[in-house]
């Protein structure tokens, strides 16, 4: 059996939804599998046109929701005077410090894996122990220089 382009875009929207908290929603109920929760953390992406997706390869992804943001900071630490960020998809990448973004509410957003992710909660104050007030504004010292924060859109 053979579909059509029209019924395969038809198929990948699922109802999938990742709200701010970091839940997914199908359909209106939460997925509450641990596993597959994860592995849902670590399928998203982000397709060229902006849509975000969960993929697991090029032909076969469905489209997701995302409220906030694609990943939540669990935990952040300094090793000498570089910032890795433990996300909750359960892997540690070293932060993106150019990528750093404030928003109103004072959470941190920084690039990860080319999504987006919130830095608040415990994350967020192990990393602002390095966060330094200058004239232009608010930098993170880190990796050897002064990263200027900009404000989220």
């Amino acid at each position: 059996m053979s579909f059509t382009p029209e019924q395969i875009e038809k198929m990948r929207a699922i109802g999938l939804r990742l709200d701010k908290a970091g839940t997914f929603w199908q359909e209106g109920a939460p997925v509450t599998h641990a596993r597959l929760r994860l592995a849902l953390l670590r399928w998203l992406d982000v397709r060229d046109d902006g849509r975000d997706i969960v993929k697991l390869d090029d032909t076969r992804y469905a489209y997701v929701e995302v409220e906030d943001a694609h990943l939540r900071a669990r935990a952040a630490h300094w090793r000498d005077d570089r910032c890795f960020i433990l996300w909750d998809d359960d892997e540690e990448y070293e932060l993106d410090y150019a990528s750093l973004r404030q928003a109103p509410d004072h959470a941190l957003y920084a690039i990860v894996r080319n999504l987006r992710g919130r830095i608040a909660g415990p994350a967020y104050h192990a990393v602002a122990e390095r966060i330094v007030e200058e004239a232009a504004g608010f930098a993170l010292v880190a990796a050897g220089r002064h990263w200027p924060i900009d404000h989220a859109a």
